[in-house]
């Protein structure tokens, strides 16, 4: 994923890529292709470099802990989140304007990986799996933020240009994904003595030959105070 993603930026700076061509643009047909390609493509060097930490640490959480489901959360996250965006209409939040957008960039495919390994854990509720959906909120949680406009907060002069629709999108298809998988892989395990009416004849047999062996540890002794119960066991194993 990191080499696509920066052999797509070498070819935007060899003039491969140029103004909207690869970028998802919604509800327009020609920005279809931009489901596909968009993720690889980004505005500048701080850009993809900010999409690259994370995809590397997400990536490695999710092929480590969700080996069985990593291929499907990944290629559905991608192809889903990338659709969602191009179907919301890209409406000025404050005017209600419609605006002609051009969205590149991985951090959708980041939001799907980081909302996927946080829910998993709660869905799953497996103790492995909540310590790394923990770790995904210490890091991550942030990204909260990301879905909301920043109009809401700032009083900008021109439109933002980070999309809060892709941040969303990939949430939404996250939290989709961490239930549909909910049942696959590690779940919080259940051990057959935890189960009512247990009983193991061999567990029994072990038990009535301690007791016969050890009959000491189940004398009712008279004593005056607790401390006293060591001193007659001693007395007891001396004899």
């Amino acid at each position: 994923m990191l080499s696509a993603m920066w052999l797509g930026f070498l070819l935007q700076t060899l003039g491969f890529f140029t103004n909207c061509t690869g970028a998802i643009i919604p509800l327009l047909p020609e920005g279809l292709v931009g489901i596909i390609t968009s993720p690889l493509l980004h505005g500048n060097l701080d850009h993809i470099i900010g999409n690259s930490i994370p995809i590397a640490i997400l990536m490695f959480l999710l092929y480590q802990f969700y080996p069985l489901v990593a291929n499907k959360v990944f290629l559905l996250g991608w192809i889903s989140t990338g659709l969602l965006l191009w179907i919301l209409p890209p409406i000025d939040i404050l005017t209600g304007d419609y605006m002609y957008t051009c969205t590149i960039g991985a951090s959708g495919v980041v939001y799907v990986l980081a909302f996927f390994l946080f829910f998993s854990g709660v869905f799953k509720w497996n103790v492995k799996l909540l310590t790394i959906s923990l770790l995904v909120v210490l890091y991550y949680g942030s990204l909260i933020w990301g879905m909301v406009p920043e109009e809401l907060f700032y009083n900008l002069q021109e439109p933002s240009k980070i999309s809060w629709q892709a941040h969303l999108s990939g949430a939404i298809v996250g939290v989709i994904l961490a239930y549909i998988f909910k049942q696959v892989g590690d779940k919080k395990k259940k051990y057959i003595w935890e189960f009512p009416n247990y009983y193991n004849e061999k567990d029994d047999k072990l038990w009535q030959e301690y007791k016969e062996t050890h009959p000491e540890d189940f004398l009712d002794l008279p004593y005056k105070k607790n401390d006293d119960i060591w001193e007659h066991l001693e007395e007891i194993r001396k004899k």
